[in-house]
């Protein structure tokens, strides 16, 4: 028996093929550690797992909460930077990132659905497999133990009364062969009994015999049975249930290793596609986006004249005394309207005659050069002002001509796919209505018509609207090609004249400011060549004669004026105009002598006298 037991070993280690019933036929408690240190080690797999696909998800939500808080918000000041390539290529990469996530959500998915909940349920199933295997085992050793129990105590007693049938039997010679017993003795003692004492012990000895005899036979079937036939077949039972065990650890490392093959080439594409965003990105039309985001379509100023102040002024000291104590006068009257309540100075055309009387004469490159100084500050500030304030008109007319331009198209195409969208659904509509009219049973042509008159007017209303900002759309592209014209005179005027008249330059920089609310006749500038006296030319700077009025308004509805540059109003007020809206939204008005501002040109009613002299002002 052993030796088959050796060359069955030998065979195993060749064949790799082992029975546990035949190997391991004495190890039934260690097979029982191994079983349950496997059942142990499914166990922590399957929470690897678990925590693995945790992970995942965890991940994936945060990449995805990544994505979405910079992602584009609807109506945010961001959807302007995403004319940019780099701001629409990040867009892309936000995308593919949450495409990402996604695949990572996949994973944990796949991994809970087809590891851990299979592995939850194989595992307690092979926890009841174990123990039923075990508890038949346990039954068989019981049963064997027994048997050998029951021989040790057949045995014990074949003993047992062996040796009383032996001291019997030895009582009965020696008291038989004694020749110093008595008549007496022998008279007390009873040869018969003593014969049949003996011969019941030896009978009972050999009744012992023969039940241990028996119990002996059936020890070594039983023994034979339990090694040979239970045991091998429980073992075997546990080999199957074990090698299945590891089986599904195998399949479950197959699958955990096939589910992250099957998202990555989803996961590849993602990640093509940010690299085709970050190739998207193009520095030249960036560059070129900018400046067709922030081109204003102004013509940049002029060159700065000379300003000559080493002319001598002759002035007689009464003269000199009268006029400084008047210009202290005016400066601290005129303090509180800086920078922007300060009335600008009407420079009166002056004649020869007048001229000479004054005996004053000074050059004309000083007047000009200190008017162009303060318009250009003044209406730089007026158009920051309009700019904060926020102020937008339907036309887009506080923009400059090249951001209304664009801004007039664009909604000239909203208007065009609107128009576009409900002329679809009349035409819809009205198919539908041709066909209730072919056939009645489908529908009443006349419920349709509510609805086609409906699309009508509000085609009416876009066709008009259309109609209006084409009108001022066509009126931008007149004055930008007018202005590219003129500026393509200016600069050749420029180059001819140079060296000989600078004062040309000065004229075509007056009349077009940066903020192309200003043009000048150049004829009204060639008459201020002189002053009415010449103390004045100290104090050009601080005090200036207030604008002639060239109407009035009636305000239409209150307005504050609490920013700089402004002024309140009440709703029916009458207010003097002295400038009218140059373009920016807003008109100069005045109150009383020491009051004057801007208010909203859409707040006021204009009553402009068309004769006055003063329509023409400086700013």
């Amino acid at each position: 028996m052993h030796s088959n037991r050796g060359l069955s070993r030998r065979n195993c280690l060749d064949t790799m093929s082992c029975s546990w019933g035949t190997e391991l036929w004495d190890q039934f408690d260690n097979l029982e550690k191994h079983t349950q240190w496997g059942i142990e080690f499914l166990e922590r797999y399957t929470k690897f797992v678990k925590e693995r696909s945790e992970i995942e998800l965890s991940y994936a939500k945060q990449i995805r909460n990544l994505s979405k808080k910079y992602q584009l918000k609807k109506n945010s000041k961001e959807e302007e930077e995403f004319k940019y390539t780099t701001c629409r290529a990040f867009l892309i990469t936000l995308n593919e990132l949450n495409d990402y996530a996604g695949q990572h959500e996949v994973i944990a998915e796949n991994l809970s659905t087809q590891i851990i909940a299979e592995l939850t349920r194989y595992t307690q199933e092979l926890k009841a497999e174990r123990k039923s295997h075990f508890h038949d085992g346990r039954r068989a050793q019981q049963h064997i133990e027994n048997s050998w129990k029951q021989l040790e105590s057949s045995k014990r007693r074949f003993e047992r009364d062996c040796k009383e049938a032996d001291r019997a039997q030895h009582y009965f010679d020696k008291m038989d062969a004694d020749i110093n017993v008595t008549k007496a003795d022998v008279e007390k003692r009873c040869s018969l009994k003593a014969k049949q004492q003996a011969q019941m012990r030896h009978q009972i000895a050999e009744d012992s015999k023969n039940e241990y005899l028996t119990y002996l036979q059936k020890f070594n079937k039983d023994q034979h049975e339990h090694y040979y036939t239970l045991i091998p077949h429980i073992f075997q039972r546990i080999q199957e249930m074990e090698e299945r065990r590891v089986g599904r650890v195998r399949e479950s490392m197959r699958v955990y290793t096939e589910v992250e093959h099957k998202v990555l080439p989803i996961v590849s594409k993602c990640l093509d596609g940010m690299t085709k965003a970050a190739e998207s990105i193009e520095p030249k039309m960036d560059s070129k986006q900018v400046v067709e985001s922030y081109k204003s379509g102004f013509e940049p100023p002029g060159d700065v004249e000379f300003e000559d102040y080493s002319v001598s002024m002759k002035r007689a000291v009464s003269e000199s005394s009268f006029l400084n104590a008047r210009g202290e006068n005016r400066r601290r009257s005129r303090s509180k309207l800086w920078p922007l309540l300060k009335r600008n100075k009407v420079r009166h055309q002056t004649t020869p005659t007048e001229a000479t009387n004054k005996q004053i004469k000074e050059p004309i490159s000083q007047c000009a050069s200190c008017t162009k100084h303060k318009m250009h500050c003044l209406r730089s500030l007026k158009r920051g002002l309009s700019l904060k304030l926020g102020t937008g008109q339907e036309d887009y007319s506080h923009l400059p001509p090249e951001q209304r331009r664009k801004k007039l198209q664009a909604k000239l195409n909203d208007i065009n796919k609107d128009i576009h969208k409900e002329m679809d659904q009349r035409d819809a509509l009205t198919k539908m209505k041709d066909v209730y009219i072919k056939n009645p049973h489908l529908g009443d042509p006349d419920s349709i018509d509510p609805r086609l008159e409906e699309i009508t007017q509000s085609l009416e209303k876009l066709q008009l609207e259309a109609h209006k900002f084409e009108g001022w759309l066509t009126e931008v592209e007149r004055k930008l090609l007018e202005k590219g014209s003129e500026s393509q005179r200016r600069q050749s005027s420029h180059f001819d004249s140079q060296g000989n008249t600078p004062l040309t330059n000065n004229y075509g920089q007056n009349r077009e400011s940066p903020d192309g609310s200003y043009t000048e006749d150049p004829s009204t500038e060639t008459t201020m060549q002189f002053k009415s006296r010449s103390t004045e030319f100290d104090d050009e700077f601080d005090e200036e004669e207030p604008l002639p009025t060239i109407g009035t308004c009636k305000a239409l509805y209150p307005f504050e004026g609490q920013n700089e540059g402004t002024i309140s109003m009440a709703e029916g007020e009458m207010l003097y105009v002295i400038e009218e809206d140059k373009g920016d939204g807003w008109t100069r008005v005045r109150r009383n002598e020491d009051e004057e501002g801007y208010v909203p040109t859409s707040y006021i009613k204009l009553f402009l006298d068309t004769n006055a002299k003063g329509a023409m002002t400086y700013i």
